[in-house]
């Protein structure tokens, strides 16, 4: 006779009601994995656009990331004369507020020549219109912007027409990201108001320097040599912080998100202790309810060992089912988070085996109860 099975059948709907509960739990702990995921992919979506193999940025930074960087424009023509450059092309990176229809958009600006060699806008992930094919006031909007193709909204001192609409495109922080021209990124970026252009003129100074300048020049190597080789002939000739495709990755993940994954991490921990400890409870809590019962099956004779069995079985098949229930709930709402959800299947197989041990470990407390009943308790009433 399986106990287990007579006693869950016994009250079913209170057991996954239960279940369900629990299983809404460890849908926020897959949900927590998922967002950590999801910040990690976030990071290189823009690096692996770009697909630049060296980010010459201003000495001594970490830009243009994880710490602002401003290099002239024209280093770009420079390093197209070192020995191992194939393509080089400055780039911009600033914040912006779209108009919408509520409230402004936050986004990411991504300046880059348009009629350059280095196109920062991935043609798969552009689902409508074209990428940019002018060098001013014509922008590539993501799709959760709300834009579509041949809208219109003023940014800054200018009317900007929507040429394309692309989708997944984030920037390292889950910002939105736009693409506009090198020469409009500049002028949103770096250009003056009307009142600040006469102040200066006033104290004599009659040119905005700045207006050429970018954030950061990639650079990719030609065939047959080695990109260390180039990053450090750049370092000593041009006196910039030159960085790979992997350093610059590895900036991004720990410098800009490790803080956040620490967090998320230790937030993890704590719902799956959280977790253990409910399933505990719960078990205790069902133990306790038919500690009459298990009095009368010691008094018959009925083994210990055959009660343990059944109140582990118990435990585990509510772990299994709340774990089936926690996959279902974290799927259904994954989508309507802001920011990217990644869901793995092997994070799910490692929550189940934390879910087995917890429920095992957390069927102690249960077994402590039936191992201490007294027979006698069913004769007393």
């Amino acid at each position: 006779m399986n106990l287990a099975k007579k006693d869950i059948t016994h009250t079913l709907g209170k057991f996954l009601v239960t279940a369900m509960g629990v299983g809404m739990l460890l849908g926020i702990v897959l949900i927590m994995i998922g967002v950590y995921r999801g910040m990690m992919v976030d990071a290189e979506i823009l690096l692996n656009d770009i697909n630049a193999d060296l980010w010459i940025v201003q000495e001594d930074t970490l830009g243009p990331f994880a710490e602002a960087s401003r290099v002239h424009e024209d280093l770009k023509d420079t390093l197209r004369a070192f020995e191992g450059i194939d393509k080089s092309e400055a780039i911009t990176f600033q914040n912006l507020q779209l108009p919408g229809e509520t409230k402004p958009i936050r986004v990411t600006a991504v300046g880059f020549d348009v009629f350059g060699k280095i196109n920062p806008i991935n043609p798969q992930r552009l689902i409508a219109g074209q990428p940019l094919s002018r060098e001013h006031y014509q922008i590539v909007v993501s799709e959760k912007t709300g834009y579509k193709v041949n809208d219109s909204f003023k940014l800054g001192r200018d009317l900007y027409h929507v040429a394309g609409v692309t989708r997944d495109t984030v920037s390292s922080g889950g910002d939105l990201l736009v693409y506009i021209s090198l020469k409009d990124a500049q002028n949103l970026q770096f250009l003056y108001s009307n009142a600040r252009i006469r102040s200066d003129r006033a104290r004599g100074i009659l040119e905005n320097k700045e207006m050429k300048m970018a954030n950061a020049i990639v650079a990719t190597v030609k065939p047959g040599y080695t990109i260390d080789d180039v990053a450090n002939k750049i370092k000593k000739w041009k006196h910039e912080s030159v960085y790979t495709r992997s350093e610059q990755k590895a900036i991004l993940t720990k410098n800009l998100i490790e803080r956040s994954s620490k967090q998320i991490g230790l937030f993890t921990a704590i719902l799956v202790v959280v977790s253990t400890i409910i399933i505990a409870l719960i078990i205790y809590t069902m133990t306790l309810e038919k500690m009459k019962e298990i009095s009368i099956m010691k008094l018959i004779g009925i083994p210990n060992s055959m009660i343990i069995i059944m109140i582990v079985q118990e435990t585990l098949i509510l772990g299994v089912l709340a774990f089936i229930f926690g996959n279902i709930f974290s799927h259904l709402i994954s989508d309507n988070f802001p920011k990217r959800i990644v869901l793995e299947i092997p994070d799910a197989w490692m929550l189940f085996g934390v879910v087995i041990v917890a429920s095992i470990l957390s069927s102690f407390i249960g077994v402590a109860k039936v191992i201490h009943a007294d027979p006698a308790a069913a004769i007393g009433g």
